[in-house]
């Protein structure tokens, strides 16, 4: 978790940001095999001020791009303007 939490804040360095791990809720998933994980993400910025939701999620998968390669298999985000 803290590894997400540091790249959400290399990229929204205003935000109020809390992650949690629900990998628990998905045991025995197919996609739980992999040893990724299962997060919720609530991000509070100014950066997303005048965005549409699709794009406040867009930015939140950009800056978490090479951990959903690695560490993340589903996400669940709450991206809300400041």
């Amino acid at each position: 978790m803290e590894k997400i939490h540091s790249a959400l804040m290399a990229s929204f360095a205003d935000a109020a940001i809390t992650v949690e791990d629900e990998s628990h809720l998905h045991a025995g998933h197919v996609g739980a095999a992999t040893g990724r994980g299962h997060f919720k993400v609530r991000i509070v910025s100014a950066a997303f001020a005048g965005l549409p939701l699709l794009a406040r999620h867009r930015a939140v998968y950009a800056a978490l791009d090479a951990l959903l390669q690695t560490d993340i298999h589903a996400l669940t985000i709450d991206a809300q303007p400041l």
